[in-house]
């Protein structure tokens, strides 16, 4: 049997009211598009949305990188972002930033995490997406699940992962990338990816070469030189039989984790793990959010989904994150809520300090 790929493609093409949520129509509409191409290029799809973020899950057998799959993606975003331009939504398109598909979408402004396997006897597949937030928003779960021993008890008693895993890491800003072997590189690797703004995990191995995540790293502003909104990241994590269990992968999201993103892309505030019917962003167009959809893979077929944080589980720290938003939003525009200036630097702020330049004087 061929390798099963999984690909997950998102984009912000349109929400309603403000940068809220995926209008129900255009789900509907790229739903359709994908089910029509099931038996064909697709084994199967999944549509949904996070926040203002329509999410496209599909299986074929095609690999990582694909063409045709990449361009049914960019169909899809295309004829949704016109529907969004003829309902006046709010930023119409905004993550199409090419008229002319060029193969990949990669590099064009949609989000891109993909995954080609050969299915094992039982296959559960996580699905995360985020709304408000940076693709190194992940930093700090992928580590938790895949290097922190208190967190997966797999890495000690579990033969299949005792020797630890790869992490490999992109620079996005100098467009490079490293490879970390834990545990023995740990400390070098937590030395990067604590930078989340710069440094991010682009996938996951186990040492004998099984894939075990993957994620989008796309840097929205800086593909287009300019403020186009945040870049809202997805992921794809495999679980069990060798990897650690669907529990220990969604354990560390019960952990208030502070991301950049939220209102403009330009503050810090709390990831809010939330089922699908809370994956909309209200206050101050947040707090950021994040879901996990789970499934069996199964000859490529999609069995599910399970809405992983839609459990009483994570009502706590949904509380906290409510408590920690109230207490970031009390600093208004000060740091540590709004960025660095570093970071600033791909927000709309520069065309601020452009009004100002004539105006200073050096000091005497």
């Amino acid at each position: 049997m061929p390798k099963t790929t999984i690909s997950v493609i998102k984009a912000d093409i349109g929400s309603f009211p403000g940068h809220s949520r995926t209008h129900p129509k255009i789900l509907e509409k790229a739903a359709k598009i994908l089910k029509e191409e099931e038996g064909k290029l697709l084994i199967d799809s999944f549509v949904t949305h996070c926040g203002d973020d329509l999410e496209l899950i599909m299986t074929h057998t095609r690999g990582e990188d694909n063409p045709e799959i990449h361009g049914l993606a960019w169909k899809v975003f295309t004829e949704g972002a016109a529907m969004a331009k003829e309902m006046k939504l709010y930023g119409a398109g905004q993550d199409i930033l090419s008229d002319a598909f060029s193969g990949n979408v990669k590099g064009m402004g949609p989000g891109v995490a993909e995954m080609e396997f050969e299915e094992r006897a039982s296959d559960p597949v996580l699905v995360f997406m985020a709304d408000k937030t940076e693709p190194g928003a992940w930093n700090y779960f992928l580590y938790r699940i895949f290097a922190d021993p208190m967190t997966n008890p797999g890495l000690v008693i579990d033969p299949n992962m005792h020797e630890g895993f790869i992490f490999e890491v992109h620079d996005v800003v100098d467009k490079r990338k490293i490879r970390f072997r834990t545990p023995e590189e740990s400390y070098s690797l937590l030395a990067y990816i604590g930078a989340p703004s710069r440094y991010v995990v682009k996938g996951v191995w186990r040492k004998d070469g099984l894939v075990a995540a993957s994620t989008s790293t796309q840097r929205l502003n800086m593909l287009a030189g300019r403020y186009v909104g945040k870049d809202d990241p997805v992921m794809v994590v495999r679980a069990q039989s060798g990897l650690p269990s669907v529990g220990e992968v969604i354990d560390p999201f019960a952990t208030p984790v502070i991301v950049a993103g939220w209102m403009r892309g330009s503050h810090h505030g709390p990831l809010m793990p939330v089922g699908l019917c809370d994956a909309n962003c209200t206050r101050f167009d947040g707090p950021p959010r994040v879901i996990c959809l789970g499934f069996q893979v199964s000859n490529g077929k999609l069995i599910g989904p399970a809405d992983m944080f839609d459990d009483v589980a994570f009502d706590r720290v949904r509380s906290k994150v409510n408590e920690i938003a109230d207490i970031m939003r009390a600093h208004g525009p000060f740091e540590p809520h709004r960025l660095s200036l570093e970071e600033m630097e791909y927000t709309t702020l520069p065309g601020v300090e452009k009004q100002l330049k004539d105006r200073w004087q050096p000091l005497d």
